[in-house]
């Protein structure tokens, strides 16, 4: 299973809006886990077994709830029995057809 995540507070007080104390809390969580995972500027991705993950996204909200009056929590979940290491074969894999893409229009150019 490979999920992303993006847990936030509201409520915090802070009159800058920002929320990156507490992401960084939800994501020391993700890290701990031991679980594969990817942070980029919006989302965390962590790739894992159903109990495993969503263990991870409870820590996580659990770790962010401190920081303010309530959580927000947003989810997406690839449910694919049978395969792991999605996190990055995924990519791979668009990577390979846009090179493919490429070399076709290329081919094309040329032709």
């Amino acid at each position: 299973m490979l999920i992303a995540f993006s847990v936030a507070p509201s409520g915090t007080g802070r009159s800058d809006g920002s929320v990156h104390d507490a992401v960084a809390a939800a994501v020391e969580v993700v890290r701990a886990s031991g679980l594969p995972h990817r942070t980029t500027s919006m989302f965390t991705e962590v790739e894992g077994e159903w109990d495993e993950v969503m263990a991870v996204v409870k820590g996580a909200v659990d770790a962010v709830q401190p920081f303010g009056s309530r959580v927000s929590l947003v989810l997406k979940a690839d449910i694919r029995p049978g395969y792991s290491g999605e996190i990055d074969a995924k990519v791979e894999r668009l990577e390979r057809a846009l090179d493919e893409r490429t070399a076709e229009d290329h081919a094309d150019a040329d032709g």
